[in-house]
């Protein structure tokens, strides 16, 4: 039975099994509003992420934040590819996501970005709950945000987030506003899950 859910967004939202609201409610969203993010709102999300689960606890998860305005929002958007750019300016929040990713001994976690994927999307699944959307960016500059972070060679930013409240998709300019009404899709299970070898498609 095919489920909806509009609850928080102009987005109409099918699964082919039911799953928690939630999940539905988070999405990548490229309108925010003007509104700011406390930092105590901000900190039930970071508190959120620390209780993702890491190999051997390790909780290689790092992030660095620029409120709107501030110096370190405007080192994060120097960064940005051109194309997020156009959107990101509106954020209230830019999120530097950093995986450590050596052990204490020196010896290379192999699980390290899986770990803060897991780690951003509990952040982000509580942002949703907050009613703040979240956008993960890969399109920007490794190198050149790295350096000016500063981040050592034990570390990598694998992503940056930007963070606001919503705001209409009419403010934004094409192909931008039109992506953001565009329903979303997912690929059905048995595209992607398999009970036998002779099955399997990678």
């Amino acid at each position: 039975m095919l489920k909806s859910n509009m609850k928080k967004h102009p987005k109409i939202v099918s699964t082919q099994y039911e799953i928690h609201p939630l999940l539905l409610d988070r999405w990548s969203a490229r309108s925010f509003s003007t509104k700011p993010i406390h930092i105590e709102t901000l900190n039930h999300l970071f508190e959120a992420a620390s209780w993702a689960a890491s190999s051997m606890n390790e909780q290689p998860w790092r992030f660095v934040f620029g409120a709107k305005d501030s110096e370190l929002f405007s080192l994060l958007y120097s960064t940005l590819a051109g194309g997020n750019q156009v959107w990101a300016k509106e954020a209230q929040v830019l999120i530097a996501v950093i995986a450590n990713t050596h052990f204490p001994d020196g010896s290379m976690n192999l699980h390290a970005w899986h770990d803060v994927g897991a780690a951003s999307t509990y952040l982000l699944l509580q942002a949703a709950e907050l009613g703040i959307l979240g956008h993960q960016m890969g399109g920007f500059n490794r190198e050149i945000a790295e350096s000016l972070l500063k981040i050592p060679n034990n570390c990598n930013i694998v992503s940056i987030i930007a963070l606001g409240y919503r705001d209409s998709h009419e403010l934004l300019p094409e192909p931008f506003k039109t992506r953001e009404i565009t329903p979303r899709t997912r690929k059905p299970i048995h595209a992607f899950v398999f009970d036998s070898l002779d099955k399997l498609s990678l």
